[in-house]
């Protein structure tokens, strides 16, 4: 399953997607990744959560990207969730529609049945009808 936090910068996705990451350790029985694009956010994890700092790798395009994240699911059959906090930075999406990226990433969902929490910094209308059930938040 895929869920979207959506809102414009500054509006509080990153302190709902630290929240809801932070909650669901709690009682996870699987692993949690957060893939943010710095380690600004280290000390705000718990430290069972894996911090991915997406800047240290070379990512030139949004289809890198999703391979990249095909590549962590690969090596870790205990995945339960990944968070994405600055997706459109990370996937290198700023200014781009996010539609496929995002309809990729819940292909992989499905197959591996993970779940993935993604902020995107985008108001809800902004976001393509194919998008609009995945919203989990709006700010």
């Amino acid at each position: 399953m895929v869920q979207l936090i959506v809102g414009q910068k500054g509006k509080g996705k990153t302190t709902e997607i630290l929240n809801k990451v932070n909650d669901e350790i709690k009682s996870a029985s699987g692993n949690i990744v957060f893939i943010d694009k710095d380690s600004e956010h280290m000390y705000e994890l718990n430290n069972r959560i894996r911090l991915i700092d997406v800047s240290n790798y070379e990512l030139e395009n949004s289809d890198q990207f999703v391979g990249f994240i095909a590549g962590i699911i690969s090596q870790d059959h205990d995945l339960q969730s990944m968070y994405l906090d600055g997706f459109m930075k990370c996937a290198k999406l700023e200014g781009s529609d996010v539609t496929a990226t995002i309809q990729k990433l819940d292909k992989l969902s499905t197959k591996f049945d993970i779940n993935f929490v993604i902020s995107v910094s985008l108001d809800k209308s902004e976001l393509s009808e194919e998008l609009q059930d995945k919203v989990l938040i709006a700010l």
